[in-house]
């Protein structure tokens, strides 16, 4: 197969996958550590019922989605294998910077999340990736 469809494939694949991830993960989080009394998905003033054993459901699924993304795009990938990792948790982290803007959540989390859950984990995606690959 060409080498840059290859690499295009390698990075839809990742996105797809951490999208797919994220949101499923997210989901089945939520549900295993319950809502707090009064919290609506819906409605964004009631985000402020969210305390840290919540918080903790987004920030796995934006690490574990960051991770398996860019493993799976460096693995699929034919050249520049940790590039295509990095750019699938960066257009990740995209949606995580949006989404700071529009879901209320705690300065600490914010921080957190954005520092560690994207980048960091595409980078330890692509590692285990060009590490699988020797």
């Amino acid at each position: 197969m060409n080498p840059i469809l290859r690499n295009i494939l390698g990075v839809i694949v990742g996105i797809g996958v951490c999208l797919f991830l994220n949101g499923s993960l997210l989901g089945l989080l939520l549900d295993l550590v319950g809502p707090p009394v009064g919290f609506d998905p819906n409605k964004i003033d009631t985000y402020r019922l969210l305390q840290a054993e919540h918080l903790m459901a987004p920030f796995t699924a934006h690490a574990v989605g960051s991770f398996i993304g860019g493993l799976l795009a460096a693995l699929i990938a034919a050249t520049h294998r940790m590039n295509l990792a990095l750019l699938v948790g960066g257009l990740h982290m995209i949606g995580g910077i949006v989404a700071a803007f529009l879901i209320p959540a705690p300065l600490w989390f914010i921080v957190l999340d954005l520092a560690a859950a994207y980048l960091p984990m595409a980078w330890l995606g692509g590692r285990a990736a060009l590490m699988l690959r020797r």
